[in-house]
């Protein structure tokens, strides 16, 4: 749910603006909002600032994997900053040296067939009047033409033989030695082996003196520069709460907007009285863009991270992570649908909770909830490893818990319907949203045309369903479904907009039902995809479960070896592509099917406090 907000605008001295500010970032509850409408400005400073910080951020990432026992002292923002001006230094050179290294790594792989020579003695040639070339060619060509090139003046010297190629010179009188048939001639090298591979060690030291910096400096100072990389964050947030702030009264007055939780307005109205500016706080109006702050239980709160990947509710709008939190749960083991991957998901969730750091544990405990949910779901479906479990023998209760085969003599998979009727339930969970949304909004008069598709839908739905159960007789279904469709469209039809000319009413109302029928259709389809998905990723298990069996033969040592590793590999690449479906189309399915549905738009605003930003 979406946190309660009060509004804040002080008038505050300019002389004593910037002291204001800084006490308003340590209480850290105060949103400060644009006094203009668009983006803040930046000006030279701000973005120097900006680039300084992702800098660090960029030279934080480059050292984390290098810190093997990092330093357990307190954190510097002072030895951060030491720290990743020395980074600065060592990094151009780190650079340079790489680059000089696959330089002279090339340089070496080139002269290393001529061996060690003279080059003083080759470059001597020239005074009396001869020339050294170079020359490779397959061994082939070369033991056909060797009598060939060996003549005439020319003096011919095998130098070396690699695998299928030799490596030769001509020693002859400047001039005469032409381009040699399927011989390719080759620059005098510049240096000798042994010296090229002298400069590569040297280079080699170097370089490996800046990583023993760079490591040390991983060891020592990981924690000053996450402490350095929060304090320009913090000043970055100072800075654009002055850009946000304009200035009255000829510019002696700051003029400030902001926003605070409802349960923190005592601790606001106590720490404005006492820096004696003069302010006024009051509840928002439907003009204002307030800042989003979501409230949620432990189960939902996961799921808030997908709200934001799409856009924060508005104000005025509803909050939809407590509607997407199961539904995106139930999707995503849906499209697993394996006990066995559930279990793989849940051990991973843990390994990595303990490894990775605080800002990662909450993503961990998500992929643990998803992967006990694909657990639960998969063994109900009786899939475990591709396994599946109708044909092992288990207990009748455990049986009779499963979710398989097909709908009586139909051909119609259980698990197909039940995905269809799911998104059944969605969508009627979001036009519902949709009616009251509008009726909040804008009252129940101008949301009568909502409300009757809901009641054409879910009275339908109702209908059919107390006949199928044979509750009500046909005659009493067809009277009931007369009754419910005859309001509906009346509500559809004639009072879709009280204002308008019936006429036009009775055109947007089969404008809007060629729309609903059309739309509705294709989006209750896309819940096949969940089904879809998860009989696939089954069949795909079953797949390398068949392989493996079949390399295990007879049950030599061998045969178990393959067999293992196609297991492994199988799964685990099974595992890693249904876990991709498994994110991407519920996500689809909430974002597209359910958003549009419920008409949630998601241009809010999300609240971020003026405050002292500590590092992660």
């Amino acid at each position: 749910m979406i946190t309660k907000m009060k509004k804040i605008t002080a008038l505050v001295f300019h002389r004593e603006y910037e002291q204001f500010l800084t006490d308003l970032q340590r209480l850290g509850v105060v949103h400060v909002q644009p006094t203009q409408e668009g983006t803040v400005p930046i000006d030279s400073h701000l973005q120097a600032e900006l680039k300084r910080i992702k800098d660090v951020q960029a030279a934080i990432e480059v050292l984390k994997p290098l810190a093997k026992n990092p330093s357990t002292t307190s954190a510097s923002v002072e030895a951060g900053k030491t720290a990743f001006y020395s980074y600065e230094e060592l990094m151009p050179q780190k650079k340079s040296l790489t680059a000089q290294c696959s330089t002279l790594d090339a340089q070496l792989k080139a002269v290393l067939p001529w061996g060690d020579f003279d080059l003083d003695a080759v470059n001597d040639l020239d005074a009396i009047g001869y020339e050294m070339s170079f020359f490779t060619t397959s061994s082939k060509f070369y033991k056909k033409n060797e009598a060939t090139w060996n003549a005439d003046g020319r003096y011919l010297f095998l130098i070396n033989q690699k695998k299928s190629y030799c490596y030769f010179v001509i020693v002859a009188p400047k001039g005469t030695v032409e381009e040699l048939a399927n011989a390719t001639r080759l620059p005098v090298p510049p240096i000798t082996a042994t010296p090229c591979r002298e400069q590569m060690e040297a280079v080699d030291l170097q370089l490996s003196t800046i990583n023993d910096q760079l490591q040390s400096l991983a060891n020592e100072h990981l924690a000053d520069l996450r402490a350095y990389e929060a304090d320009l964050r913090s000043h970055v947030q100072f800075d654009q709460a002055v850009l946000n702030t304009a200035s009255v009264a000829e510019d002696t007055v700051m003029f400030l907007e902001g926003w605070t939780p409802v349960g923190n307005v005592d601790e606001v109205n106590s720490f404005l009285r006492n820096s004696g500016v003069c302010y006024e706080m009051r509840d928002p109006v439907k003009s204002d863009n307030v800042p989003i702050l979501l409230r949620n239980n432990a189960f939902t709160r996961m799921y808030e991270v997908l709200t934001g990947m799409y856009g924060m509710p508005d104000y005025n709008e509803f909050d939809p992570t407590p509607i997407v939190a199961p539904f995106f749960t139930l999707f995503f083991s849906y499209c697993i649908a394996d006990a066995g991957y559930g279990l793989v998901l849940v051990l991973l969730g843990f390994a990595l909770k303990k490894k990775l750091g605080p800002s990662m544990k909450g993503l961990m405990n998500l992929v643990i909830t998803l992967g006990i949910a694909t657990t639960i779901l998969g063994a109900v479906f009786g899939t475990f490893f591709g396994v599946n479990l109708t044909t092992v023998e288990l207990p009748e209760w455990m049986r009779g818990l499963m979710i398989t085969g097909k709908v009586g003599d139909t051909v119609y998979d259980k698990t197909m319907l039940l995905s269809l009727g799911i998104g059944v339930i969605h969508l009627i969970i979001a036009m519902t949203v949709k009616a009251i949304k509008s009726t909040v909004l804008y009252g129940f008069k101008q949301s009568i045309t909502p409300w009757s598709w809901l009641l054409l839908i879910v009275g339908a739905i109702a209908i059919f369903g107390l006949q199928w159960m044979k509750v009500i007789s046909t005659d009493v279904s067809a009277v009931a479904f007369y009754v419910v469709g005859g309001i509906a469209a009346v509500g559809i039809f004639l009072l879709n907009d009280l204002k308008r000319n019936p006429l036009l009413n009775i055109g947007a109302g089969l404008w809007d039902t060629y729309g609903m029928a059309s739309g509705l259709l294709g989006d209750v389809l896309s819940y096949v995809r969940i089904y879809a998905l998860g009989l696939a990723g089954g069949m795909l298990g079953g797949v390398f479960n068949q392989l493996a069996m079949m390399v295990k033969g007879d049950g030599q040592w061998y045969g178990w070896l393959f067999c293992i590793l196609i297991l492994v590999f199988g799964h685990t690449l099974n595992i890693a592509m249904s876990c991709l479906g498994a994110f991407v189309h519920p996500l689809r399915l909430n974002f597209v099917e359910f958003f549009k549905n419920s008409n949630y738009e998601g241009s809010g605003t999300a609240y971020e406090p003026l405050r002292i930003v500590t590092a992660e």
